[in-house]
């Protein structure tokens, strides 16, 4: 008889990365779905001979990394808007089905899992954008390796306006103004800069990196990248109603751009209003309401889901001239979206200590999520409980399919905020009374309880924690 310490006899899953490319009109192949019963984000409706099948999805696999990114304790919506914002490439982490419910019954922890699977030192690219000057213009070369065709190492002026712009000395050259440099010559390559006039904005990754992206057979992408120095950034704007007014105090309007594009323009912010106290400025392209992308919906569509938020909206917005960035760029605007209340990073902090502050910020700060719900067949779709002691008010329950779970509420989520105002200290009754108020529509800022029993601990306000006839003459007031 052979015995054997069960700790020891128990192997490390080995999740396998998949590389998805596709063309332009073409879809994944995919679903990604949650399901009652089973834990994770599951990839459902493979189709046989489609680009997820040719990449080795398989159905019931579980995803755990996007885009290099950690994923399996996210909100699926938020899931599926990073799988969205990716654009023709994709790069997912996954698990078998099986492996990964056998791991969750003895309580593995994934993330060690991925970081195993990944190895020590690689680090995410940087996407760096470059304004000449007039004395030391880029301050950036660009050096053949080895002779190898589409192959580039980068050299710089010290203290030059690329290495202000946290590109270092070695990187290597990924992408340039939207354009992969891998089939370029090195002549090609100095044809393009000079075409690029006054400003570049280039894809860089060490070369320790590099390779190790390359012995896992990772894709290098854009959406994958740290910002540095970007001249434009998509803002989250959270407007709060007064109480004392019918509307948040500005105009919605669909207008066309001189590129002949529709878009849905911000316009007459009033002053004192809830949307000029939030950051919002006049001319201002609409992105997305509450999470949802505006893309695709109707004027009166959008008016209809604002005036239906109730006391709290969040508005994602952008420039016409930050729109025009990226769409030069090959990317949405989307992509480095920041939430107005965060503080900008300074451009000419050391990158190695902006990438440790930046995955300190990620690993330690508590993540609350605004979660606003349309009432549906099944009313809002959870259930409340409550605990006498802290955290008072949580989810117990969430219906699968129901407008909570699409939402992304998950069960044991701290109910923090109702409709815009706290309730950490109230009870279940007043709780539930400021839903009935809200009508068919409901906002809730939540926490997951770890994070919320963490920001308890620190002191951490959990508040600041957010991570919210002519077509061309429709205008509406909220």
């Amino acid at each position: 008889m052979v015995i054997t310490d069960d700790a020891d006899s128990v192997s490390t899953p080995s999740p396998r990365l998949c590389a998805l490319k596709r063309e332009e009109g073409e879809s994944y192949g995919f679903h990604l779905r949650v399901e009652r019963g089973r834990h994770g984000h599951i990839i459902r409706n493979v189709v046989s001979g489609g680009v997820a099948g040719r990449s080795g999805l398989q159905d019931g696999d579980r995803l755990l990394e996007v885009n290099n990114c950690y994923v399996d304790d996210v909100p699926h919506p938020e899931v599926a808007r990073k799988i969205k914002l990716s654009g023709h490439q994709l790069c997912l982490l996954v698990l078998d089905g099986e492996v990964y419910e056998q791991a969750v019954s003895r309580g593995q922890d994934f993330r060690g899992v991925v970081k195993a699977h990944k190895g020590e030192g690689c680090k995410p690219p940087r996407l760096c954008h470059i304004a000449r000057e007039p004395v030391s213009g880029l301050g950036i070369n660009f050096t053949s390796v080895e002779g190898e065709k589409g192959r580039f190492s980068v050299s710089l002026v010290t203290g030059g306006v690329a290495e202000k712009a946290g590109v270092c000395k070695g990187d290597r050259l990924v992408w340039m103004n939207g354009a992969a440099v891998s089939d370029l010559t090195h002549s090609a390559l100095s044809r393009m800069m000079k075409k690029c006039g006054d400003h570049i904005t280039i894809l860089v990754i060490d070369s320790e990196s590099e390779k190790e992206h390359m012995r896992q057979k990772m894709p290098i992408l854009p959406i994958m990248a740290v910002p540095h120095n970007l001249p434009y950034r998509a803002r989250k704007l959270h407007l709060v109603s007064d109480g004392n007014s019918d509307g948040y105090g500005f105009l919605l309007r669909l207008e066309r751009a001189p590129s002949g594009r529709l878009a849905h323009v911000l316009r007459e912010v009033d002053s004192g209003s809830p949307a000029e106290k939030a950051g919002m400025m006049d001319g201002e392209l609409l992105l997305e309401v509450n999470g949802v992308s505006v893309e695709s919906l109707k004027h009166e569509d959008i008016v209809n889901i604002v005036r239906e938020s109730g006391e709290h909206v969040s508005l994602t917005t952008i420039t016409p001239q930050g729109l025009e960035f990226y769409t030069q760029l090959g990317l949405s605007p989307l992509i480095f979206c920041k939430d107005d209340a965060e503080k900008e990073k300074e451009s000419n902090v050391p990158v190695c200590a902006a990438e440790q502050s930046l995955q300190k910020d990620m690993d330690d700060s508590p993540k609350s999520r605004l979660c606003s719900l349309q009432k549906g067949p099944l009313g809002f779709g959870f259930n409340f409980s409550y605990v006498t002691q802290n955290p008072g008010t949580v989810i117990s329950q969430v219906a699968f399919g129901g407008a909570g779970q699409k939402a992304g509420l998950l069960e044991g989520d701290v109910v923090m905020e109702v409709n815009g105002q706290n309730v950490e200290d109230k009870s279940l009754e007043d709780v539930i009374m400021l839903v009935k108020e809200g009508g068919r529509s409901l906002s809730l800022l939540v926490m997951d309880k770890t994070s919320y029993d963490k920001s308890k601990e620190t002191d951490t306000p959990t508040s600041d924690a957010i991570d919210s006839e002519d077509e061309e003459t429709e205008i509406s007031s909220l």
